[in-house]
C-alpha cells in the first residue's frame, strides 16, 4: 500500500516535518528487515527503534514516524506513541481496502488456519495475510499497511493477552469472518482459567457484522457455543467421526501417508470435494476444512480451493519434517506449545512409521497454577504412546533434563519430535538433530540451559 507522509500524518494525528509530498511503499518496524522505500516506525519495546532511525535510513526508509527528532534532514511524522500511531495507520488501512478481512484466533492452530485459508482464497481471490504469526497490536496493524489495495481477502491472525485484546484487534481490522479453532489451556496464567480463554477469544464472534460470519470448531463444546455470542450467522465444521451434530461442513475416509500428510473427502456446503494437505498432521484436517469454509463464503470454488490447500506453505517450525544425516525422522514442531498442541504433537509422533520414537519436550509457557500438572500430563500421554521423553531445560516432565539433551541412538528407523514454547529456542536443536551423524554422539551444545 502507498502512503503519502502528509496523509500517514492526518491518519495518525500527527506532526508532520519535512516534505508531506514524500512516498513510501510500505511500513515496517524492524530496520533489520526493512525493504527500500518502506516508512520506518520507531516502536519502543525491549529495544527502543528510535536506536536504529539511522540504520533504517541507511536501509532506503525515506521517511520515519517517531516521538523525538528524526535524523537532520529525514522527513517525519512526530507522535506521542508510536505504537498507538500505528495501531491509527492500520485503521487507515482497512478504510482504503474494498476486501473481505479474515480474523482468526483460537488456543491452538490459528497460524496453520490462517496459512490454509490464505491459500485457498488465493485461488480465487487476489488474497493477503498475516506473515508469520504477526497477531497482536503491532502486527495486525502492520499487515492491513501492507496490503496491497486491489486485495480483494486479507487474513488476519489474532492473539490474545489479556480480555479485551481481540476486542481492540478488531476495532482496527472490522473482520466480517470470523474463524475460531478451539479454547484450550494456553495462557491460562493471564486469563485465569478457561472460562476466561473462552471469554476472550469470543470477542472475535461478538465483534462481527449482522451480514458476516462465525466459522467455529464444532468439535470443541466452547467454541461451538460462541454461536450465541454475536449477530452473525455461525457455521460449524468437524473433524470428528462422526462429526458434530449440526456441522455443515465435515470430513470422512481421512489417512495419513508416511510422512504425515493428511488427505480425506471434504462435505461442504458448496460440495464434496476430495482434499490433500501438504501441510502435517491429523489434526490439520479440521484446520482446512476453515480454510474450504472461508473460501467458499468469498466464493471461491470448493475443488479450486481444495486444489490449493495441497500446495499451501504453513509458517516455519510447524510440523517441519527433516531427514537426519543419521537416516532419522525429525518432527520439528518448535515455534510454540501448549497442552493441546503438545498433545497433537505426540499424537502425530505416534502416526509415524518408527521402530523408535523420542520426543524433545521443552518448557509450556504462561500456564499458571496448572503448570505441574499440565507438564505430568504430557508426559503420561507420552507414555501411553510409547514415546520417550527427553526434557530440554525443565524438569516439569518427571527426569531431570539432560545437558545437552540426548536423544540416544539416532538411525534409520528413529523419529524425533522436537517442541517447546517460544522461550525455549528448541529451533536450534532441531538443526544439530539434522546434522548429527549415525550413533550415539551427543549433539554440541544446545539451548537445554536456557528458559
Amino acid at each position: 500500500m502507498r502512503w503519502v507522509l502528509g496523509e500517514v500524518g492526518r491518519a495518525v494525528s500527527g506532526r508532520v516535518e519535512g516534505d508531506p509530498s514524500t512516498v513510501a511503499a510500505g511500513v515496517a518496524i524492524d530496520s533489520r528487515a526493512l525493504t527500500a522505500g518502506e516508512l520506518f516506525v520507531a516502536i519502543r519495546g525491549s529495544r527502543d527503534g528510535h536506536d536504529f532511525l539511522q540504520a533504517a535510513v541507511t536501509a532506503g526508509a525515506p521517511a520515519v514516524m517517531v516521538e523525538r527528532p528524526a535524523p537532520p534532514g529525514v522527513p517525519a511524522v512526530v507522535v506521542d506513541d508510536t505504537s498507538a500511531a500505528l495501531l491509527d495507520l492500520g485503521r487507515a488501512a482497512r478504510r482504503r481496502l474494498d476486501a473481505v478481512v479474515v480474523g482468526v484466533t483460537g488456543s491452538v492452530g490459528k497460524t496453520s488456519t490462517k496459512d490454509l485459508a490464505a491459500a485457498a482464497l488465493a485461488a480465487g481471490r487476489r488474497t493477503v495475510a498475516s506473515p508469520r504469526s504477526f497477531n497482536n497490536e503491532l502486527g495486525l496493524p502492520l499487515t492491513l499497511a501492507n496490503a496491497s489495495e486491489d486485495a480483494e481477502a486479507v487474513v488476519v491472525e489474532m492473539g490474545a493477552r489479556s480480555p479485551g485484546h481481540i476486542e481492540l484487534l478488531c476495532g482496527v481490522a472490522r473482520p466480517s469472518v470470523g474463524v475460531v479453532t478451539a479454547v484450550a489451556a494456553a495462557h491460562t496464567e493471564m486469563f485465569g482459567d478457561l472460562d476466561g480463554v473462552e471469554r476472550a477469544k469470543g470477542e472475535l464472534v461478538e465483534a462481527l457484522p449482522g451480514d458476516g460470519l462465525a466459522v467455529l470448531n464444532g468439535d470443541d463444546r466452547r467454541v461451538r457455543r460462541m454461536a450465541a455470542r454475536g449477530p452473525a450467522r455461525a457455521l460449524l465444521y468437524s473433524a470428528a467421526e462422526p462429526p458434530a451434530p449440526g456441522a455443515e461442513a465435515w470430513a470422512e475416509e481421512v489417512n495419513l501417508d508416511g510422512e504425515l500428510r493428511p488427505s480425506f473427502v471434504a462435505h461442504t456446503p458448496w460440495g464434496r470435494v476430495a482434499v490433500r494437505l501438504g501441510a502435517r498432521g491429523r489434526h490439520q484436517v479440521g484446520n482446512a476444512l476453515a480454510a474450504l469454509v472461508v473460501a467458499g463464503h468469498a466464493g471461491v470454488p470448493v475443488d479450486a480451493a481444495a486444489e490449493a490447500l495441497d500446495k499451501a506453505q504453513l509458517s516455519p517450525w510447524r510440523m517441519e519434517l527433516r531427514r537426519a544425516r543419521s537416516g532419522a525422522v525429525v518432527l520439528n514442531d518448535a515455534y510454540n506449545a501448549n497442552p493441546s498442541s503438545m498433545a497433537a504433537a505426540l499424537r502425530a509422533l505416534a502416526d509415524l512409521p518408527a521402530r523408535r520414537r523420542v520426543a524433545l519436550l521443552g518448557f509450556m509457557a504462561e500456564l499458571g497454577e496448572r503448570t505441574a500438572e499440565e507438564h505430568r500430563a504430557v508426559a503420561s500421554l507420552a507414555r501411553s504412546l510409547g514415546i520417550e521423553v527427553v526434557p530440554v531445560g525443565t524438569d516439569l516432565y518427571g527426569r531431570p533434563p539432560a545437558d545437552p539433551p540426548d536423544p540416544g541412538p539416532l538411525g534409520p528407523g528413529v523419529a524425533v519430535l522436537v517442541k517447546g514454547s517460544r522461550v525455549a529456542g528448541l529451533e536450534q536443536l532441531v538443526e544439530q538433530l539434522v546434522d548429527r551423524p549415525a550413533g550415539g554422539v551427543e549433539p554440541s551444545g544446545g539451548p537445554a540451559g536456557e528458559a
